[in-house]
């Protein structure tokens, strides 16, 4: 994906990887799972993936740390999910054009409509966490492709 990626756009690529997580995420997660309505899935990823970050697939997808949805749980609390505003839930990253990904404590992921969180209007995405990241993989390899990413 990145061979010629400098050719192609005039600056070289940013960072593509999947980071597995360390001792300090999987403290993080354990944390998470203690203090925020988040769905095992969601803590057992975290145990595993410290994060993703894919900066040069369309306008990038990133799934922050467990650290981070901490530190934003901290600062914004839980965000209102779904449609009656009877799900809460937690910001777990963004799709590099300001949207991001919420997901809700029954597994659950969301995407917000425009990049404010405050009063957000969402649409689901995925109905649990394993059919997001299955959704994120499509969005790679149409990627690698042919440059589409499709609408996550």
């Amino acid at each position: 994906m990145t061979g010629g990626f400098e050719d192609r756009h005039g600056f070289p690529p940013g960072t593509n990887e999947v980071r597995p997580a360390d001792d300090d995420d999987q403290v993080a997660a354990r944390r998470l799972a203690q203090v925020a309505p988040a769905s095992a899935d969601l803590v057992t990823f975290y145990d595993s993936i410290g994060d993703v970050t894919w900066a040069d697939v369309g306008n990038g997808y990133f799934l922050g740390p467990a650290v981070d949805v901490l530190q934003r749980l901290q600062e914004d609390g839980i965000v209102d999910a779904g449609t009656e505003r009877k799900v809460h839930g937690l910001v777990i990253g963004s799709n590099g054009g300001g949207l991001a990904y919420v997901a809700g404590p029954n597994g659950a992921v969301y995407r917000t409509r425009t990049a404010s969180l405050d009063e957000p209007e969402l649409d689901k995405v995925a109905d649990d966490l394993r059919q997001f990241l299955e959704l994120l993989e499509h969005s790679l390899t149409r990627f690698i492709a042919d440059g589409e990413t499709g609408n996550l």
